[in-house]
């Protein structure tokens, strides 16, 4: 199949066992609709995969932060490990344009939804485990997720840093506004304004209006940090 020799190129990893590949990027929603046997979608690769990505970051962060205590590598472990940080990851890879999605799913904005982007990234780093063992899944994680640890830790961190900087050196309050909600229950899209007075510093959506906040905290610290 040509996408999936055309990922692997961009990946770097060539799959031994290519079917492990076609899983990883096999939703649930696929899967069903075209009858696949029980068990074919990706779902259990990602559990794998969350495992083995949890142990490589925790390494990483071990060697590489050696003065940090241990509450502040758990903080800085889940900046990475997190949902929307793990979708920004497969930006670069252009993940979503090689996911295998029901056509409803694929409708309603999937290629995009950073719970099934992050889902399957992870799944992809299970497939490379088995197919190729820890050092391979290692060299992956190192080479596209365990990069810009400081920029990942302002996303993860930015509704705090925000408020941190409004409060010092701003006189009007910061404040979050609601500017979208569409899609049906089961994948909401809401977009938020943030905003200092009334002036609109930044916008960011998420499936929670908590995970839209946080990424138009970004847009704005990184927004602000231009302006300075």
């Amino acid at each position: 199949m040509q996408r999936l020799q055309e990922f692997q190129e961009k990946i770097g990893y060539h799959f031994r066992k290519e079917a492990l590949l076609k899983q990883a990027l096999t939703h649930s929603s696929f899967a069903n609709e075209k009858h696949m046997k029980k068990l074919s979608d990706n779902e259990r690769l990602e559990f794998l995969g969350d495992a083995v990505l949890e142990i490589i970051t925790s390494e990483f962060l071990f060697h590489e932060y050696r003065n940090i205590p241990e509450g502040d590598l758990t903080k800085l472990r889940a900046s990475i490990v997190c949902e929307q940080t793990l979708a920004m990851t497969t930006k670069q890879l252009d993940l979503g344009n090689y996911l295998l999605l029901g056509k409803g799913e694929d409708m309603t904005g999937g290629r995009t939804r950073k719970s099934i982007l992050s889902d399957a990234l992870e799944a992809i780093i299970g497939a490379i485990y088995l197919d190729g063992g820890f050092t391979n899944a290692k060299e992956f994680v190192r080479h596209f997720i365990l990069t810009d640890i400081e920029n990942k830790q302002l996303f993860y961190d930015s509704k705090t840093i925000l408020q941190e900087l409004v409060q010092a050196e701003y006189e009007e309050e910061l404040n979050y506004n609601l500017i979208k909600e569409e899609g049906p229950d089961h994948a909401k899209v809401f977009g938020m304004e943030a905003r200092i007075g009334t002036r609109v510093v930044g916008r960011g959506e998420g499936p929670t209006k908590k995970a839209a906040e946080q990424e138009a905290a970004y847009h704005a610290l990184l927004a602000l940090k231009e302006e300075r």
